[in-house]
């Protein structure tokens, strides 16, 4: 018998790999079918493991199938990547039992055929040696990003061309390491040390992140699991993540927009760093989305947050309104690439000019709302300079355009210099004052952040 949950891997890799599903949603699609936490656990490290290492294993199934991934079956290739995961990658897991299992896998999916295939491909595998594997090594360094640390070559071109090859290595080794749980504490219900003590209580063990100072980094045991988890006491929130949030630095009394907000994470983080007593308008586009929202809001206790749905890029309701206007962009996501490793595989590089056209226009829409003297921040997951840096660069060249409309003249906007500012930054901040986290110099995903003060009149 076919264990459940490598047959719920098996759905939900399809599901990713057929683009018919990123993988949270694939993941949230099988989650039901499994009673057992532990098969539950097993299905979601199948999965994402499959898919971070998925140019590494493409790479042996060709080779020990001795016929290109094309001539190969859909479905017979996503037992392939699977059952090479787990004899390469999962120790626990006897190697008979992965081969076992991938074969009457193979005949469940009414693929009988090529059952004597994924049988051969796959003991051939667990015979060889890993040192033996024909795997590129570090002397051919693109070769040895794309194929054996399993990044897409566009990317890995990219970076060896900016971060030279052993930032480049580094970047790609942590992308490929586990992520950990990471939780910001709610400070509008409790604080980290009356946390630390309930969670410890109930089998969790925490430790204080390196840089964000509300965040705390699981070691052992499952918080989502315990009575704490639907307090609103914490959220589970990347640090990085947690430090762009920092870049507003609210004030009690700010008018504050966050508008792309769901999920929710920096607006209520914005609304607890002002005690509450900010005014705080989160934004979002769809309905789904602003569900979401208001789950998460509702979740916090925050009283100072009100719901708000529209479409940045199609422009906003208001005009000189807010003392901080957030604009958490929709990205590529390319700074994620640990968490979510689906996107290394969904993603083009010429998807990067998409992007940067519709966050230009989301910066300069956000920018004719924004007082004389207030804030518009800037921030996306992405590593590339296309959604970062460029777009700011533009914006600051012409941050009226067509959008935003003659209420906003050119040169309005200037670039604030973090350094100094805000405490907590100063690790994560470039020699230009703008966020800028990195695997290989922080440990943290990708995120940049920009902050831009609109000028006062002259009097």
């Amino acid at each position: 018998m076919i264990s459940p949950a490598r047959v719920a891997a098996y759905d939900a890799l399809r599901a990713v790999a057929s683009l018919k599903s990123d993988l949270p949603a694939a993941l949230a699609a099988v989650r039901p079918s499994l009673t057992d936490e532990r098969d539950r656990a097993l299905a979601t490290d199948l999965v994402t493991g499959t898919l971070r290492w998925q140019n590494e294993l493409d790479f042996l199934i060709q080779h020990f199938a001795k016929r290109p991934l094309a001539r190969l079956d859909f479905d017979v290739l996503q037992i392939l990547r699977l059952g090479a995961y787990q004899l390469l990658h999962l120790d626990r897991i006897p190697a008979s039992a992965a081969v076992n299992d991938a074969v009457a896998m193979t005949r469940r999916a009414k693929k009988s055929s090529a059952a004597p295939l994924v049988n051969a491909v796959l003991r051939s595998l667990s015979r060889t040696p890993r040192e033996a594997l024909p795997l590129p090594h570090a002397d051919t360094p693109l070769d040895y990003l794309e194929i054996s640390l399993s990044h897409p070559r566009w990317l890995a071109s990219r970076w060896i061309d900016r971060f030279g090859v052993a930032d480049a290595e580094a970047w790609a080794r942590f992308n490929n390491a586990h992520a950990p749980l990471t939780l910001r504490v709610n400070h509008l219900k409790t604080n980290a040390e009356d946390l630390s003590r309930a969670l410890l209580e109930h089998g969790v063990e925490v430790s204080a992140a390196r840089f964000a100072p509300d965040a705390l980094v699981v070691t052992s045991g499952n918080p989502l699991r315990t009575p704490l988890a639907h307090t609103g006491q914490f959220f589970v929130q990347d640090e990085a993540s947690q430090l762009v949030a920092l870049l507003a630095a609210p004030q009690p009394g700010d008018t504050i927009l966050d508008a792309c907000a769901s999920p929710g994470g920096k607006t209520t983080a914005m609304a607890a760093a002002a005690g509450d007593r900010a005014h705080v308008f989160a934004a979002d586009v769809r309905s789904a989305r602003m569900q979401l929202l208001h789950e998460t809001v509702a979740s916090s206790g925050a009283r100072s947050v009100r719901l708000l749905q529209a479409n940045l890029e199609e422009g906003l309701p208001f005009r000189d309104t807010f003392d901080v206007v957030f604009v958490d962009a929709p990205c590529s996501g390319l700074g994620t690439l640990r968490r979510d490793p689906d996107i290394r595989w969904r993603r083009r590089e010429a998807d990067l000019a998409r992007f940067r056209a519709a966050q230009v226009t989301m910066i300069r829409n956000a920018a004719a709302v924004v007082k004389p003297g207030g804030r518009l921040i800037y921030s996306t997951c992405s590593s590339e300079p296309e959604e970062n840096d460029q777009v700011v660069d533009e914006f600051l060249g012409n941050p009226a355009g067509l959008e935003a409309g003659p209420a906003v003249s050119a040169g309005a906007f200037e670039q604030v210099d973090l350094r100094g500012a805000i405490p907590a930054l100063e690790p994560v901040l470039d020699d230009q004052g703008l966020l800028r986290t990195s695997p290989s110099q922080h440990g943290l995903e990708a995120f940049f952040g920009a902050v831009l003060r609109r000028r006062s009149p002259v009097r």
